[in-house]
């Protein structure tokens, strides 16, 4: 049971990639962009449940290499639905694995490419939250010129309480 000063859980969100805006000036970075947000998340559950697995299951020889080859593909299936900026940090991040990886090599191997997709989900999200802020901030004030230029005579004076005025009343 819960402590009742705790606060509130807040409800999951759900990440939806999006594109920053590409308006950038001269030689600048080229922006993060995400290009099969679907097949990205379709790799990073798949990714996410291997390494759940891998975790309950001791796995032999051939199980590691086939978990070796699914990972090298999900790194390479992940760089070609991400800009080449993502694709070169995710790159840094992959680490080389040569001949028969451990058990224990491809689980810190997955653990990096989850966190490292959580991040990217998380920066989506930022993004995402941004750009409504900023939406909501553009609709505001549209919103409060519009009212200005319908009645412009009672621009600073407070609202005086009675029914509200317009042309069907």
């Amino acid at each position: 049971m819960s402590d009742p000063q705790d606060p509130p859980a807040a409800p999951p969100i759900q990440a939806v990639p999006v594109e920053p805006s590409t308006e950038q000036g001269g030689d600048g970075p080229s922006p993060e962009t995400i290009t099969e947000p679907a097949k990205l998340l379709r790799i990073a559950s798949m990714v996410r449940e291997l390494l759940e697995e891998t975790r309950h299951a001791s796995m032999d020889e051939p199980g590691r290499k086939r978990l070796l080859d699914i990972y090298r593909r999900s790194v390479e299936e992940l760089g070609g639905s991400v800009s080449p900026d993502l694709k070169e940090e995710l790159q840094e991040l992959v680490p080389p694995l040569d001949g028969v990886p451990s058990e224990a090599e491809m689980r810190v191997a997955q653990a990096q490419l989850v966190g490292w997709l959580e991040g990217l989900f998380h920066g989506i999200q930022a993004a995402m939250f941004a750009q409504q802020m900023a939406a909501r901030q553009q609709f505001e004030e549209i919103r409060r010129r519009g009212l200005m230029a319908q009645n412009p005579q009672q621009q600073g004076q407070p609202d005086q309480g009675g029914p509200p005025r317009g042309q069907y009343l």
